[in-house]
């Protein structure tokens, strides 16, 4: 019995080495390939010349008058000329690297052709031919995402067997009370209409039921997700010594702000359920997410577990691991270390105390997911700049205990759109003030020209005894792209601060120099540290208070801010100078945001509109879902409706056991059958 699960190799011509180019492309269902949707249409209607503008793309129908001329030049590159008489005017038509048109194109034919109008010359660059199967007339073609070992109009071919054959099949999975309230259209039209539309007005429409499916049924799979970690006895019930919080808290050199005390109540709560805690902690920077941490590793000690943290560079685990030793010493917590830089008898020694439980709390940076590492009883796993981390990498650390509790927290704060597809299935905790007496950084936008100015600022600031980081985009000098460079920087700043010590780190150094230098600006034996954006994470220094960027305008908000936040870490007034001479709008509008706000929510929200998810957070790094037809940023309205229509559901009917809601059922159920369940 046919089956939309049924293999791609089930359509005519579908063999071993197609069936390969399918799969790279996602393919391997007749299902998958359904609902492969193109990503644009080409208007392939034929008009008259007379009525184009220059530069249109366009579909001109006429009759080859003259013979075809082809002509090679230089290797593997060619072109194809013929003339074309449309109506009554004679046009070129210019083919490149396509000679096999030859063969299929003869005098005094008809034929019609795809490409760019050029006024001017009354001629066509043409990008291909339309065949009656493209729609002729009708009007709409549709561009796939392709790659190098199939074809477009192959992808069309198999598309359309695949409709004829398997389009009864088609099932609703949207709930018919979301599709009647929200006017959205019925499967099969849908699938039919993003193939072989008719124009233009039934594209969208089908685009527009389209991307709501996605969204929701990507917002199903995270609620089950959140349902199945908050089953009873899914995760560790961490009964922490409330007493000795109270205790640890009044160590404290500090007063907790009123948004840490919520958070740490939050992460308290859940890690005392019996399921499993999967939190996401964002904060500003500077707003405290350490000393929540700390509070969050120390209580799980109490519940009798061990506790770890996770972060991005060893000069950050060593940062941590003297500030949490010293204080958690008054509470007689036991306080390791391990990176890659440990030395041999180090590390045996710290795998010895870690797998035998002497160990409370470690901290370290990726060396903890090696497989040598293994827990005596790991019952929370904290992980810091989470995005700083692949996906598998996040999962290896919650691997390492019996399904530990799991904190992850970042800096970079995360726009609504974002946190519900990127971490969907998971709660959050803000931290949305910042301690006492910190003061905002004055920023301040200047061109290249105006450079002495900041120098003049700079000795200022370092006669005062304070520190500064110079940052660029890169380490060497290129031909290709006009930027100042850390090397050459470095040079200037040493001729124009001879009585200071001048530093230069980048990410082409050596581990053990990187660490050396970063170390020798923590205690102030540098004073000017040039850098390129290596010191975005991993550096804390409060003696630092000045922050000067060159071409900042080739930095996205997020990354500019999180530059920013290196300083200003102490009670003094600390300053950041952009240097930068935009040359597009959008470039500007990220200036004048950094001079405008330090609220780096407001400052997300707009990276976020001008760069894209993928840009703000690297789609390798952040696990951020890929979506076929939906777009979470130009989508964003559509895509806070399925999220809350899927919660509802799941509140509601957590079994999914409504007749409205087995499409939903039998949607999960087939992605854990094909382990894509938790891709």
């Amino acid at each position: 019995m046919a089956s939309l699960m049924d293999a791609v190799t089930m359509l005519p011509s579908v063999g071993p080495k197609r069936e390969s180019a399918l799969r790279q492309l996602g393919i391997v269902t007749v299902g998958d390939l359904l609902f492969y949707f193109p990503f644009r249409y080409d208007d392939i209607r034929t008009r008259s010349w007379q009525e184009l503008g220059d530069g249109e793309k366009v579909t001109l129908k006429g009759t080859v008058i003259a013979p075809l001329v082809l002509s090679r030049f230089g290797r593997n590159r060619n072109r194809l000329s013929l003339r074309l008489l449309v109506e009554d005017l004679p046009i070129v038509v210019t083919f490149f690297n396509q000679p096999w048109l030859k063969d299929k194109i003869e005098e005094n034919s008809e034929v019609a052709v795809f490409g760019t109008w050029n006024a001017k010359r009354h001629s066509l660059a043409g990008q291909r031919l339309i065949a009656q199967a493209d729609g002729g007339d009708a009007g709409m073609s549709p561009i796939y995402s392709v790659n190098k070992n199939i074809r477009q109009r192959t992808l069309v071919d198999l598309i359309h067997t695949a409709y004829e054959k398997y389009h009864g099949l088609l099932r609703e999975v949207v709930p018919d009370s979301l599709r009647t309230h929200y006017r959205l259209e019925p499967t099969e039209t849908v699938v039919h209409n993003m193939h072989f539309p008719k124009n233009g007005e039934e594209a969208r429409l089908a685009r527009r039921s389209a991307a709501f499916r996605e969204l929701f049924l990507f917002e199903c799979r995270m609620q089950s997700l959140r349902r199945d970690n908050n089953q009873v006895d899914a995760g560790l019930a961490l009964d922490y010594d409330l007493t000795a919080m109270r205790e640890f808290i009044k160590t404290l050199p500090f007063e907790l702000t009123s948004a840490q005390k919520r958070v740490v109540n939050e992460i308290c709560a859940d890690m005392k359920r019996a399921h499993h805690m999967n939190r996401l902690l964002q904060g500003d920077v500077g707003s405290g997410k350490t000393i929540v941490a700390v509070l969050a590793l120390f209580a799980a000690v109490t519940a009798g577990y061990q506790a770890a943290l996770m972060v991005p560079t060893e000069i950050l685990a060593e940062q941590h691991y003297t500030k949490i030793a010293k204080l958690l010493a008054p509470m007689h917590v036991t306080v390791g270390i391990l990176t890659g830089s440990l030395n041999a008898s180090d590390r045996a020694h710290a795998l010895h105390d870690i797998e035998t439980g002497r160990m409370n709390v470690i901290i370290g940076t990726h060396a903890l997911i090696q497989d040598t590492v293994k827990f005596a009883k790991l019952g929370l796993a904290i992980i810091d700049e989470q995005h700083r981390f692949g996906v598998n990498q996040r999962r290896a650390l919650r691997q390492k205990g019996i399904n530990p509790d799991v904190l992850m927290m970042t800096a970079t704060p995360i726009p609504r759109t974002l946190a519900i597809t990127t971490y969907g299935e998971m709660d959050v905790s803000t931290i949305d003030e910042l301690p006492a007496g910190r003061q905002p950084i004055a920023t301040t936008w200047l061109k290249s020209n105006q450079t002495g100015r900041v120098l003049t600022q700079l000795k200022t600031q370092l006669a005062t005894g304070a520190q500064a980081y110079v940052v660029t985009p890169l380490i060497a000098e290129s031909e290709a792209v006009d930027l100042r460079n850390a090397e050459d920087l470095y040079e200037r700043m040493q001729r124009a601060l001879p009585e200071y010590h001048v530093a230069l780190l980048h990410g082409q150094l050596k581990n053990q120099e990187k660490n050396a230098i970063m170390g020798a600006f923590s205690r102030n034996e540098v004073q000017v540290l040039v850098a390129t954006t290596v010191v975005e994470v991993g550096m804390d220094v409060p003696n630092a208070n000045m922050m000067i960027i060159f071409d900042a305008d080739r930095f996205g908000l997020s990354q500019l801010h999180q530059l920013r936040g290196r300083v200003g870490r102490g009670n003094q007034q600390a300053f950041c100078y952009l240097i930068a001479d935009p040359k597009n709008q959008v470039a500007i509008a990220r200036m004048e945001a950094m001079v405008k706000t330090t609220d780096g929510f407001v400052l997300a929200e707009k990276d976020l509109q001008l760069r894209g998810p993928g840009d703000v957070f690297g789609d390798e790094q952040s696990g951020l879902p890929h979506f076929n037809v939906a777009d979470p940023v130009g989508d964003s309205a559509m895509l806070e409706v399925a999220h809350d229509a899927a919660k509802e559901i799941f509140q509601d009917d957590p079994s999914l056991a409504a007749p409205d809601h087995t499409g939903i059922a039998s949607y999960l159920a087939e992605l854990k059958k094909r382990n894509q369940y938790f891709d």
